[in-house]
């Protein structure tokens, strides 16, 4: 394995780590969260994270990537001084935009919210949140610029910072504002997005003055500076060629922060259609987005992390025209795609009550309508993994605008299944859960015709989809009987815990046992020898098993 694979799966390994940690935080916000103000209060901050979520995604979304584009793109021929050029054009950017969109929400809240008649009182929660579009938006202009440069360690410092600082304001606010009502409490909670963004806009600013301290840097900067002082790109270009990179991606991103703003409407208008008073529309809004949702999302951090760290190596095989080593990175970022998102999907599946009884104890009547959709969104955590890496892989290549094309189509199947769905009174919310799983399998299948098409990589599902399957299904009974076996003597907690825990035990060494992946795989990874030779052992054990 090249060097430059190891450097993706390392950033990759890195941001997924931080990601991980990060999510374990969100969740330790979010249970508390519910169990002090419940399905009600969850309501009003989901009613204002979809929006919050909308326009952050429209003010910088696309941003990151098109930054770690055109910074690898001069990092690769050696212009650091364009590079850093492009970072500089990038950041004043970036403060323009910020400052408009939260300017935005802070006066569209109130109308907004007007449309909500079970949710109006969210108006508390969307002002409280709107000044951390400014911050997060200028960081993703410093972030971008580290990627593009293959370091991931501030992305993967300023997830966690970011969330520490949620947590901990966002909860000691909620718990103090309760008294004032569930709609200031959910503000408070929201709050917290704003303390963790000034956080981690200082500590970034921090890492930035460090690293151009580092030795050799100024130097660096004004040798390349000589060297390509005639292929310097003008303020106009890098901004034309950002916007040309940014615009497609932040449609695409936009699409479906779109539909769930929708989902307010069709969910709400559907269930009443069919029967169900206010407070339960609340309720199953809140069982749907905060408690099945938030758990669901655990395995997106993964494939995100590959997704981020792809994309710079993607972009130097291919302004390198290198193909075989292009079509080895599309491979392996569909492969460990698979590897990831499979015991999620089959373990969430297979535990999904126990895993919603675990989390919210408190809500045990709330904890068990979530369920079900807890089970038909966990269908869909493969295919949006999927979604994410060959995202990546087509921004990497120049064809940003594909992506968009085919989540609007799936968002458009997503709309038209929820609407008919949720609105049967036997399916109910369940039918919004569904609508979720079917836009991502859609955009799923455009996207993989799509690299195809444009990289000619051969992918090889036997290896990439069906092995990881298989040795999932086989963690999923394992886990499930587990957890039967040991509920009547352990309870519902420590059995689904003990069941977790085998489940992923027999996972890794079942993909060992189907050969999942190689060692030259393995040895990519950080502490490569270590699982050399675990894979070894493995396989020895196996060998002579099947000797005897």
């Amino acid at each position: 394995m090249s060097k430059t694979q190891k450097t993706f799966m390392a950033g990759a390994m890195i941001l997924a780590v931080a990601g991980v940690l990060s999510k374990v935080l969100g969740a330790i916000f979010r249970i508390p969260l519910t169990n002090f103000i419940g399905a009600e209060g969850m309501g009003y901050y989901q009613a204002a994270y979809p929006v919050y979520t909308l326009i952050l995604i429209v003010s910088q979304a696309g941003f990151p990537v098109a930054i770690s584009r055109l910074v690898s793109e001069r990092v690769v021929v050696g212009d650091y001084y364009g590079a850093h050029r492009v970072y500089r054009v990038s950041l004043t950017v970036m403060a323009i935009v910020g400052t408009f969109f939260t300017l935005l929400l802070w006066f569209l809240a109130e109308p907004l919210t007007r449309y909500l008649e079970d949710l109006n009182g969210a108006v508390h929660a969307m002002r409280a949140i709107a000044p951390a579009i400014f911050f997060v938006t200028i960081m993703s202009a410093q972030l971008g610029y580290f990627q593009g440069l293959r370091n991931m360690r501030p992305s993967a410092v300023i997830q966690v910072v970011e969330q520490l600082f949620r947590v901990g304001i966002g909860l000691l606010l909620a718990y103090l504002l309760l008294s004032k009502g569930k709609d200031y409490a959910a503000a408070g909670a929201t709050f917290g997005a704003t303390a963790g963004g000034i956080a981690g806009f200082l500590v970034v600013m921090l890492i930035y003055i460090a690293f151009r301290r580092t030795r050799g840097f100024d130097a660096r900067l004004e040798a390349s500076h000589i060297r390509f002082q005639d292929q310097q790109q003008s303020v106009k270009t890098i901004l034309s060629r950002l916007f040309a990179i940014t615009i497609p991606i932040t449609i695409g991103a936009s699409i479906m922060p779109i539909m769930y703003n929708l989902d307010l409407v069709i969910v709400a208008n559907r269930l009443s259609a069919a029967g169900w008073n206010p407070e339960d529309v609340r309720s199953m809004y809140g069982q749907l987005t905060a408690m099945a949702g938030s758990v669901v999302n655990l395995p997106f951090v993964l494939t995100e992390a590959m997704a981020i760290s792809i994309v710079p190596t993607v972009v130097a095989a291919w302004k390198m025209r290198d193909t075989r080593f292009l079509h080895r990175n599309v491979t392996l970022s569909i492969q460990v795609t698979s590897i990831i998102a499979m015991p999620c999907m089959i373990g969430m599946m297979a535990l999904a009550k126990p895993i919603m009884l675990l989390l919210y104890p408190t809500q045990k009547e709330d904890a068990i309508a979530a369920a079900p959709s807890f089970f038909i969104l966990a269908i869909g955590i493969l295919f949006l993994g999927l979604n994410t890496s060959l995202t990546a892989v087509l921004q990497g290549v120049g064809r940003q605008g594909v992506p968009v094309r085919n989540m609007f189509i799936g968002a458009l199947f997503k709309a038209l299944f929820t609407f008919v769905l949720t609105g049967i009174p036997a399916l109910n919310i369940r039918g919004a859960a569904a609508g979720t799983v079917i836009a991502y399998l859609i955009a799923a299948v455009l996207n993989t015709l799509a690299v195809k098409k444009y990289t000619r990589a051969r992918i090889e599902w036997s290896k990439s989809i069906l092995r990881p399957f298989i040795s999932a299904l086989v963690m999923g009974g394992l886990a499930y009987l587990s957890h039967k076996l040991l509920l009547g003597i352990l309870g519902n907690s420590l059995s689904t815990l003990v069941g977790v825990a085998l489940g992923g035990i027999c996972y890794v060494v079942m993909l060992f046992v189907t050969k999942a992946v190689t060692e030259e795989e393995l040895a990519g990874f950080p502490k490569g020898k270590t699982l050399v030779k675990m894979y070894r052992k493995v396989l020895t054990r196996n060998s002579k098993g099947a000797r005897m």
